[in-house]
């Protein structure tokens, strides 16, 4: 059933992105060439150093961003980067020059925060400004939000969730005569930029995704080879097969190409220790490697 839901999930992947950028196995040089001619060259050599300074494990994040962040410029224009918002709020311009987090994003790293924030945008052009935002953890559909003064029987009303993503209410008179609203999740919908992130970072995996001129390439550098050796052994004691974990981790790159093809996250809950320990080691801090070691140990 996991091996299932993961290659539905590839599969969807690989069609929204073939429609997007044209390409239903995407690759980081194609990705950043295409991004130089949407953004221009100092935004996407600036998106590049950020994509490079964030640990591996995030790599493909931070790339999937970039795909955001091209596709809703595609769509909005470069316009969209310099135009100032209200109040304190910098421009997009602003943000990435001085690597700033920017409310209600401040979760996010910068080109997360960016990619959220073209998303919306595009939205709002697409659709309209959501007249309120729910949380869609709960998927109770009657009178999430509040209705407009104007609000009539019949009334569609857009709400926003997540970055990019947009559902309709419809406004209807309840037996006792007041008006309340029902979520409609049949029009549940993400802008293009929502889409093109999401779709690129499942399409590509985390990697190896080296960058053009890297050198030298960070997944060649090695790892402790026990500690290495000991993750290695519990994917196995815990499910995995030796053909997704391989028969040695030497480098970096061993180990996310193994995180990658394990799908740990369609697995029970206590891989996400083993996916935290895996970080550690790639992340190289011995103090977190061994905090990480202590959690996986106690795990079933």
């Amino acid at each position: 059933m996991r091996e299932f839901r993961a290659e539905d999930a590839r599969i969807e992947a690989r069609r929204l992105i073939r429609d997007l950028l044209g390409d239903d196995h995407p690759k980081a040089g194609p990705l950043l060439g295409r991004a130089r001619a949407a953004l221009g060259d100092p935004r996407a050599y600036r998106c590049v150093e950020l994509a490079q300074g964030a640990p591996l494990i995030r790599r493909s994040a931070e790339l999937a961003a970039i795909a955001g962040l091209l596709v809703g410029t595609e769509i909005l224009g470069r316009d969209w980067w310099a135009t100032g918002r209200s109040g304190k709020i910098p421009s997009p311009d602003e943000a990435l020059a001085a690597a700033m987090g920017i409310d209600p994003w401040t979760d996010l790293t910068v080109l997360e925060m960016l990619a959220a924030w073209i998303a919306d945008d595009t939205a709002d052009q697409d659709w309209g400004t959501p007249v309120a935002r729910v949380d869609l953890n709960s998927w109770q559909p009657e009178d999430r939000i509040p209705l407009p003064r104007d609000a009539a029987p019949g009334t569609q009303l857009v709400v926003g969730f997540d970055a990019g993503g947009r559902v309709d209410a419809i406004v209807l008179e309840r037996p006792d005569g007041t008006l309340g609203s029902n979520l409609d999740f049949a029009t549940l919908r993400y802008s293009r930029p929502a889409e093109a992130q999401w779709s690129w970072g499942v399409a590509a995996g985390l990697g190896p995704h080296a960058l053009p001129g890297e050198d030298p390439d960070p997944y060649t550098v090695t790892v402790d080879p026990e500690v290495a050796e000991t993750l290695r052994r519990w994917a196995l004691r815990h499910g995995a097969t030796t053909e997704l974990v391989g028969t040695r981790w030497q480098a970096k790159g061993d180990v996310v190409t193994a995180v990658e093809r394990v799908d740990w996250v369609w697995r029970s809950g206590e891989w996400f220790a083993w996916w935290r320990a895996t970080s550690a080691l790639l992340g190289g801090d011995p103090v977190q490697i061994a905090a990480r070691m202590k959690d996986i140990s106690s795990a079933p």
